[in-house]
This record gives C-alpha cells, structure tokens and sequence, in this order.
C-alpha cells in the first residue's frame, strides 16, 4: 500500500473489524446482559401509561377507591425507582465497557504504529496520526457507547410501543403515530453519506491544527529568533478557520434532521388530538386510554428525536472505521511477521555485496556498488560530504528501510532472515539527532527498562564523559531534561545518547555523527574510551570529522553514494586524493596538512 494516500480496506474482514469482533466477543456477557435489561428497562416505561389510563378511567368513571388509587400511586412509585435501577445498570455494562474498547484500540494502534516503517513517517504528519489516536478511536467508542445503547433502546421502544398501542388501545391511532416512518427514513438515507464526508474533513482540519501546534511549539525557539510570531499566529487562525468551517458544515446537515423530525411529530400530535379526541367522543375509546396514548406518544418521541443524534454517532463512526482501516492495513516493516524468538547474541560479522539503494518513490540511487566486509572485533570510519549516503547505509543496517535480498549479512546470514527485534536489540545506535525523552538523565540512559545497576549507569556515563555534567546539577541523575532534551547543550545531549548506547552492551555499535557538538577534545577522548568498549566488538563510526576516524582499523569515503576511497588513515593519507584533501582543509597545525600525518 502507497503511504502517501490511505484508502479503506475492501477486503471482506478487515482489521479493525478482527479487532472489534475480538473485543466484542471477549466482554459478550456485558453485552448480553446490556441488551436484556434495555428490554426490560423499556418494558416498565411503557407499563406507566397504561396505569396512568387506568387511573384516568377510574377518576372520570368514579368508579376507584381511594386504596386503589394509593396502590396505583406505589405501583408507579416502585416502576420508576425500577427503571431508574435497570437503566443505569445498562448503561454501565454498555456505555461505561465502551471506555474500555476505547483503551483497547488506542493501544492496538500505538501497537500498530510501532511496527510501521520509517518510510510511512516520512508522509504521515504527526497531527494527522494524532486525530487517529484521539478523534478516530473516540468515535468509534461513542457508536459502541451511547449510539449502540441509543439504537437498541429506541428500537425496544417503538417495538413495545406498536404492540402495547395497537392491541390495548387502537390500531388506527398507532397507525397514525407512524405515518412519519418512510419519511424519517428517507432523510437518514439522504443525509448519512454527507455527515460521514463531512466528518472526514472534520477530522482533517483538525490534524492540521494539531500538527501546527505540534510543529510550532518544537520550533518555538527558531520563530522567536527571526520574530514570526505574528505570522505564525495568522497562519494558525486561517488553520482554525478551516476547521470551524468544516465543523459548521457537518452541524449544518446534522442539525437538520432533529428540526425536521419535531416537525413531523407536531402535526402527528395534532392529527392525534383532533382523531383522537373524535374517538373518545364517539365511545370508540376510553379518556383513560386517550391520555395513556398521549403518554406513549411522548415516550416515543425522546428516542426518535434523538435519532438526528445517534445516525450522526453511527455515520462518524464509519467514518473513522474506514480511515482506521486504512491505518492497520498498511503492512509491518518487513522481518515483524517472522516467527518470535528471544533475542540470541549476533557475532557481528557484517558483509555488504553489490549494495545499490534508492528510497520509495524516486528513482535516483543514493547507494551504488557498495561492498564492504566488516569482521568483529574491528572498527570502520565511514566519512563524506553531506548527502553522500554515510547515514543511509547506517539506516540499512538497522532495518530502517528495506532492501532487497542477497545484499547484506551478518554472520553469514542475510538480513532479511533476522527478526527485526532480534537484530536491533543487537545493535547500539546513536544517531545524529540525538533524541532525548522528557524524564530524568537516569531513565534516558537505562532506556526505561531498570535492569542496570548505579554503578553501570555512572560507569556509562564516564565513558561518554559527560558524567561531571550530571553530578554538578542539583538533582543529578534525576534531572528531568524537559521535552526533547531542551534544558540541555547539544554537546551534553549527544554525550547522554552515547551513554545510552554504551550500556546497552550491544556486539554491533553505531555511531552517526553523533560528536559533532562537542569540542575536539573531549571527542578524542570519548573515543579513547571506545578503544576498550570495541573490543570483540564491531564499530561503525560516521563522521564528517577527520579526526574522528583516524584511529579506525579501516575508512571508506563514500561520495554520491559510491566508495571512492578505501584503507587505514595513514594508507589514505599516502594516496593524496579525496580523504587527503579533506584531512588537509581540516588541519589546523602550522603547516599545511601537519595533523594529517
């Protein structure tokens, strides 16, 4: 499936209908119990009018005692309190389980989400993933909720109410009562198509906002430095036009149906109050069940006005069904649907044939001919002019992307072949950017999984030299960093990340770039420390640093994605191309290139 444009799933079981039918399935004693008690619950609201017309008989007749009139009086009494108990019974087991689907599809799709490749992030905003996760699953709870129980309810309703009007009053009223049936229906069915494809934009505004938000609250700093806050804010208000446009239109043909359904009912009232009232004159029927037929009208009213209400719950629902379908129908990066298994030890052997790269949607190849042998126990520098692919070939490593069979493999094994949790949990990466979580320094190294000890983190921490740092803030290892690492220097987040791959102990160690913010110094340093760390363990240090690498066992310079260059530092230094040439513009001895050698 093309990230780019989601489409509904057409296959007959989809997986967000697997998913309800699992839910539904697992709590169907609820539901079971729910439906029952709404039979019931329905059941004793129309016993009420029938007492009313037996009382409305017998006060006109005068023909009830003062002791049948008490008994009635309790009898409605105890009917009240009885469907007061039965009804908020059902709404528990319904509307109060629904908050509990909600819980269950929000964590398959967080689930789902984690499983999804790079590429898929590169063309979904955040806010747009955000209006699934929050709006789509809320709508489909509320059809589940309210418009489930609604549904049933009027349904038991008018159903009890045909039967109860027709056989103990008369069929020509109750007729009458539902003369504005075909009519109601015909107005759902033209409107329930445009409510859903209103929602639909609905919900795209309003990804807009959230990802606007999103967008302009991480880069807050930028928009102050160049003074945009003015432009931002008219920016965000057009955004909130849209979005209120969009909502406005959705009310307006939602916000036709109730209207017109009161209508409807207006002058079923009047037709009922002129037959009706010919009738009782005529002794056809009694005051008594006159005024018992006026209550069941106004029973029958409640659910039927509220039908504007549910069909908008049930059409929102579909809609998000649909675009939720979408979601979980796009496939799991490639190596998640391979058989389970605890994560072995990888050696660290890694073999690169014939490697040629371009990514989704373009044809341009930003990897061409790689082939590279890296044995454990060795490291390799991997430098390049910015764009050249020394990240991208990192990403491949990790399974970020996908590439064909035949191309990659560790331990003699192709790539494809590993499960993906089995060969990232083998692997320490530090990435460029380095991202930071907004909890302590403590629980960023560790990872949120407490299984290291003190002593591990702190030791973690003086290898990646950024331990004083820690201990000189007040709170230490608990420093809460704030949203992305903020309160910290770039330098000092780098530092931290390391420590985070240092202590993962991992056989294969990554490092992107990862020290371009901190001073030459304290990189050679950190990586005097990784001379230890490396031991029996494979290394791949990116840089666009010379003095980076140059205590690498080997160096590639890669250059529009091909391996221009390659052997030890001093081996490049003696061929005078490429790598010389960058060595040399980096120097900064007295004389021209005296650090290269």
């Amino acid at each position: 499936m093309e990230f780019g444009s989601l489409m509904p799933n057409k296959a007959g079981i989809t997986a967000v209908k697997k998913l309800l039918v699992s839910f539904i399935v697992k709590h169907i004693w609820r539901y079971i119990f729910g439906v029952l008690l709404i039979i019931c619950s329905s059941l004793l609201t129309l016993a009420i009018p029938e007492i009313l017309g037996l009382i409305t008989d017998g006060l006109n007749l005068k023909t009830m005692s003062g002791d049948e009139l008490t008994w009635y009086v309790v009898l409605i009494a105890v009917i009240s309190f009885l469907t007061f108990a039965v009804k908020f019974t059902w709404r528990y087991l319904i509307i109060g389980n629904c908050r509990n689907l909600e819980v269950y599809l929000r964590g398959k799709l967080f689930a789902h989400l984690q499983t999804l490749p790079v590429d898929f992030y590169t063309t979904h905003k955040t806010g747009d993933l955000m209006a699934y996760a929050i709006n789509d699953v809320q709508a489909i709870r509320m059809v589940f909720g309210g418009g489930l129980a609604q549904s049933l309810d009027a349904i038991a309703i008018n159903l009890f109410s045909v039967l109860f009007m027709s056989n103990t009053i008369n069929p020509k009223l109750t007729a009458i009562v539902y003369i504005p049936a075909p009519f109601i229906l015909a107005a759902i069915f033209f409107i329930r198509v445009h409510i859903r494809n209103r929602f639909i934009k609905v919900q795209e505004a309003f990804a807009d906002i959230s990802d606007k938000v999103q967008e302009n609250l991480s880069g807050i700093r930028v928009i102050k430095a160049f003074s945009q806050e003015s432009s931002e804010m008219k920016s965000f208000r057009l955004i909130s036009r849209k979005r209120l446009d969009a909502q406005m239109k959705l009310v307006k043909i939602s916000g036709l149906l109730g209207p017109g359904i009161n209508i409807f009912f207006g002058f079923i009232m009047l037709v009922f109050i002129i037959f009706g009232s010919r009738l009782v004159i005529e002794n056809s029927i009694t005051v008594g069940d006159f005024v018992a037929f006026n209550s069941y009208i106004a029973i029958i009213m409640t659910p039927v006005i509220n039908i504007a209400r549910i069909i908008e719950v049930w059409q929102k629902g579909i809609a998000s069904y649909k675009r939720l379908d979408a979601i979980f129908a796009v496939k799991s990066e490639p190596g998640n649907n391979l058989p389970a298994q605890a994560p072995g030890e990888i050696g660290g052997n890694i073999e690169i044939r014939s490697l040629d790269f371009a990514y989704p949607r373009t044809n341009r190849r930003v990897l061409k001919n790689i082939n590279l042998k890296i044995k454990r126990g060795s490291t390799i520098g991997i430098i390049g002019r910015s764009g050249s692919g020394k990240t991208t070939l990192a990403n491949l490593l990790l399974r970020l992307h996908s590439v064909e069979d035949g191309h990659i493999f560790i331990d003699d094994i192709d790539i494809n072949e590993i499960p993906v949790d089995v060969l990232r949990e083998n692997i320490a990466y530090v990435p460029q950017d380095s991202f930071l979580f907004s909890t302590t320094i403590k629980e960023n190294i560790e990872f949120f999984r407490p299984v290291y000890s003190d002593e591990d983190i702190e030791n973690a921490t003086r290898l990646s030299d950024i331990y004083d740092n820690i201990i000189s803030f007040p709170e230490g290892f608990d420093t809460v960093v704030g949203e992305r690492g903020v309160t910290l220097s770039g330098g000092q987040k780098q530092r931290i990340s390391i420590a985070r791959a240092i202590i993962k102990n991992a056989s294969i160690i990554i490092l992107d770039d990862c020290l371009s913010a901190v001073d030459t110094e304290t990189e050679q340093k950190i990586l005097s420390n990784f001379s230890a760390i490396l031991k029996n363990r494979t290394g791949i240090i990116i840089s666009h640093r010379v003095s980076a690498l140059k205590h690498a066992d080997e160096i590639i310079f890669l250059e529009n994605g091909k391996i221009l260059e390659q052997g030890s530092h001093d081996e490049l230094i003696m061929k005078k191309g490429r790598y010389y040439k960058l060595c040399k513009t980096q120097s900064v001895g007295p004389k021209e290139g005296e650090n290269c050698l």
